[in-house]
This record gives structure tokens, sequence and C-alpha cells, in this order.
């Protein structure tokens, strides 16, 4: 299959040129980055083993990309508004959307901007990874590397897009195998979803607000607690809109962040660079989701669920700092 990368950061820069030094077609586009990359090609660091793609397939224009059977989106959803623009010119007629960004129900921005477009269908996927931009074409993966993914159910395509996902799906469960990528298919794509919530919720936003990597909060026995009493939250608010998430997870969570290496999440990233936050996709939509779930017009409104006050309270300090001048910075890939 052909893949196009749409967000050649962190994300999608180390899973296309994992990909592409497995030996697949993929192809990159790229923004602030295209001299360098064309000059010196794509650097990975990677516990998994570190490489260069000398002459990676790289493009400015999404017009100018082939047509892809797999399109992975990669870029950050506040530059959603763009998908008009990037998603229809390079899907092919069977292809699907791979979406990877964080947060709840991005596919459906996916939708929206492909709706009359001859496809097959979105896909959405959860990424357990620590990985981190640190220079022009230069990819530092630190830790994990899971990808959790499935079908996005509102996802439009055409009438044997169901059939047509599946048998994509198993092929790129494949495809990533081979190229050194843990790759896992799930039939509950919005469990898969809530479950990296528990992660994402506490730690990036708690990064943020403390100023904190995950080593200094996981140090702190206050920050400790929040962090629990968050993951806490979110669990209960996947329980409200009927989302099953195995309960052992929260212990997970916590183990894992305090053996994780140091990370600064990227929300963290974003806000010292000066850049927006994903406090909508992270943050809002949950929080509407489960506000719309217990059926309450004046916490809907207020959007403050009872199920999650904390994280409600964390959302609206970041809202309040994403709405402070803070210098400017280059959009990233």
């Amino acid at each position: 299959m052909r893949y196009g990368i749409i967000g050649s950061g962190a994300v999608g820069g180390l899973y296309g040129g994992l990909l592409a030094h497995g030996g697949h077609e993929v192809h990159f586009l790229l923004n602030s980055d295209f001299e360098h990359v064309q000059r010196h090609g794509l650097r990975v660091d990677s516990p998994k083993g570190d490489f260069v793609l000398e002459s990676p397939a790289i493009y400015q224009n999404v017009r100018e990309m082939p047509r892809c059977d797999v399109v992975i989106l990669a870029m950050k959803s506040t530059r959603n508004h763009l998908l008009g623009e990037l998603l229809p010119p390079v899907i092919s007629p069977g292809g699907v959307v791979l979406n990877l960004q964080n947060g709840l129900d991005v596919e459906a921005d996916c939708v929206d901007a492909l709706t009359g477009v001859d496809y097959v269908g979105v896909m959405g996927g959860c990424c357990f990874l620590c990985s981190n931009k640190i220079g022009p074409g230069h990819i530092r993966h630190l830790d994990y590397g899971r990808i959790i993914f499935g079908a996005y159910q509102a996802s439009g395509g055409n009438d044997d897009g169901e059939s047509r996902r599946g048998e994509i799906g198993r092929q790129i469960v494949a495809d990533m195998t081979t190229s050194k990528i843990d790759a896992k298919w799930t039939d509950d794509l919005a469990a898969a979803r809530w479950r990296k919530l528990m992660w994402n919720i506490p730690f990036n936003g708690l990064s943020v607000v403390l100023n904190a990597s995950t080593d200094a909060i996981m140090g702190s026995a206050p920050a400790k607690a929040l962090s629990d009493r968050l993951i806490r939250e979110v669990h209960a608010g996947a329980a409200a809109c009927g989302v099953t998430v195995d309960p052992e997870s929260i212990r997970q969570t916590m183990e894992h962040t305090e053996t994780m290496v140091p990370y600064d999440s990227s929300m963290r990233l974003d806000f010292l660079a000066g850049r927006p936050m994903e406090v909508a996709a992270i943050f809002a939509n949950p929080l509407a989701a489960v506000a719309r779930a217990e059926s309450s017009e004046k916490s809907e409104a207020l959007g403050t669920p009872a199920t999650m006050p904390s994280v409600a309270m964390l959302c609206q300090e970041l809202q309040f700092l994403d709405s402070q001048p803070r210098g400017t910075s280059k959009t990233s890939d």
C-alpha cells in the first residue's frame, strides 16, 4: 500500500520514517523542514535503531503528492480547519484516513472534510508513545511506541467501507509490524480513545499548569495524588458515556508514567513554544460528551459535568493560559 503522512513531526515523522525504513512506499508532506530534509534527509533516533532516510519522498504542496491508500493524519488538531484543503487531493478512492491525533472524536473533522469525496472511510488511532521533534527533520523516539487503532463508526465513506476498512486495517498492522511498529487493531475505538485520555488529560494538562515534566510530577506526592484523581475522573467519564475501560488501567497508567523516561508532553512543548494547545480535542470534547451523557442542561452549559470536576477546572485553567499572549512560533509540521 502507498502511505501519505500529513504532519511529519514527532508522531508522523517517526511512524512514517519507520514504514519507509521498512521498505514501504511513504510520501511526506512537509512545512518548514522541507529544504533541510531535501539536503540532509529525515533522521530518526530510536531505541529500535537509529537511521536516516537519505532521499525520502517529500512535498510542500499536497496537490503534488500521489493518491495514497492510507493517509496518516498526525498534525495537531488545532490545525484541523485545514483538512478540507489537505485530505481530498491525496486520498485514493479505495483509501482510508488513519487519524493519530490526540483527543476525542477528532475523526469527525476528517469526515466533514471529505464530504462528497470517494473514499472508504476513517480510522482512529491512539499512540502510546514518547517522541519529540528536536530539530528540523530530526525525530527522537524515547520510549514506548504502540498504536491501537480501529474503525470510526460515523466514518461515512462508500457502501463497502466496513469490510474494506477491516481489510486495510489488517494490512496496516502487517506493514507496521514488519517495520518495528507495535500495532494492534481494536473493535472498540471509543475504549481506546478514553484509555489514552486517561494519560493525556492528567499529564498533558498538569505539565503545563505545574510547569513540570512527567518525572517531576510523579516525584511530588501532591502532584502524583492529583494525577491519580484526574485519571479516576476520566475513567468515570468513560463509564458515564457507556464506554467500558478496564479498571486495572488506572493503576497501569500511574505505574507506566512512574517508570517511563522523563518526558515533556506535547502540550507543554506547544505552550513553551507559543503554539496553540490542543485543549479542545483533549479536554473540551470529552467534557462535553460526559455532560451530554449526564443529561443535565446546566452542567453542559457550564462545561462542568459532575463526573469530572477536576478535569473541568484543569480545562478552564488551560483555556485561560492558551488565550494569553506568549510570543510567536513557526507552525510545526
